[in-house]
């Protein structure tokens, strides 16, 4: 009974992992593509998507043209 009232509480834990790995790697991208911006093309005009893009779909938003500099 005891191991059963165990799993119950670790779930939520495990999700809440889950979801901080996934917001740690929007903030990865988003501080990667702020610092390739400012390096490899820093006259683009672009306006980097907030944070919360990010963590929707965590992937670089930095256009290609920027990309294509590294």
């Amino acid at each position: 009974m005891m191991w059963v009232t165990l799993m119950l509480y670790v779930q939520p834990v495990t999700k809440d992992v889950g979801d901080m790995k996934n917001d740690v790697k929007a903030l990865e991208y988003f501080l990667q593509d702020k610092k390739d911006k400012e390096e490899f093309c820093p006259k683009l005009k672009w306006e980097q998507p907030k944070l919360d893009k990010y963590k929707e779909e965590p992937k670089s938003y930095l256009p290609k043209e920027c990309k294509e500099g590294k």
